[in-house]
Formats: structure tokens, sequence, C-alpha cells
């Protein structure tokens, strides 16, 4: 089994089923060879946004991925401490600076992000960083 991060791009991408990137988020999430991890941040980006927009099939969707989750971050104040060292080291904005140090927290091999091979995100050592717009 693959530990694997999804950050929100994806799962948006995902639940909102558009075009063939769509596609992409969909076969990752419906791999039986991976077990998902999670943070709160991750939950915070996607949920509320669909539930203030009244986008209950997005929302229900949202719900039964984070339903499924097998490893969540928790530990905050170390999860913190780690996404400032990460950020800093290789040029992240905040969030993914988040993503990344709860993504290595919970010992994932890959995050699995809709950042483009440019973007600081694919800098960063000691975990597998994959675009799936690449």
């Amino acid at each position: 089994m693959i530990r694997t991060f999804v950050d929100s791009g994806v799962l948006v991408l995902a639940a909102r089923e558009t075009d063939t990137y769509s596609e992409k988020a969909l076969e990752i999430l419906e791999d039986s060879n991976r077990e998902f991890a999670c943070s709160v941040f991750v939950r915070l980006e996607v949920l509320p946004k669909a539930i203030y927009n009244c986008r209950a099939n997005e929302a229900q969707f949202y719900r039964e991925y984070f339903d499924s989750v097998q490893y969540w971050s928790t530990d905050f104040d170390k999860l913190l401490q780690d996404a400032e060292q990460v950020a800093g080291q290789y040029g992240l904005a905040a969030l993914d600076g988040l993503h990344v140090a709860a993504a290595l927290s919970v010992g994932a091999e890959e995050l699995i992000t809709t950042e483009k091979r440019t973007k600081p995100m694919h800098r960063v050592s000691g975990i597998k960083i994959i675009s799936i717009l690449d």
C-alpha cells in the first residue's frame, strides 16, 4: 500500500468531474493500492466553501473522502513548527508548507497535487511530489 497525501486541488477536481484532470484525480482516489493521509487544513480548504455555495453533492464527496482517510496529522504544535521550517527551506506558500509538513508527519510516501512542476513544492525532498497536471 502506498500512503498518499492528496492536496485540496486534487479533491476539488475529483469532486467536480469537469475534465481529464478530474478523471486522473478520481483514478488516484479509487486506487485500491493506496491508503490516504490528510490534515484538517485540507478539509478546511474544501468543505466549508462547498457547504456555503450549496453544492451538496460536492460536500458529500468530501465528507466521504475524509471518512475514508486512515492517517490524520494531529500534532498541531509540531506541525506548525515543521511547516514554517519546510516553507522557509523550500520557498513554499503557507498552506503548501502545512500540507507538506502534514504529509511528512504521517509518513506519507507521496503528496499528490495540482501544483505545476515549476512551483516550489516540487523542490521538497523526503517525499515524492506528483502533479496530476503533468
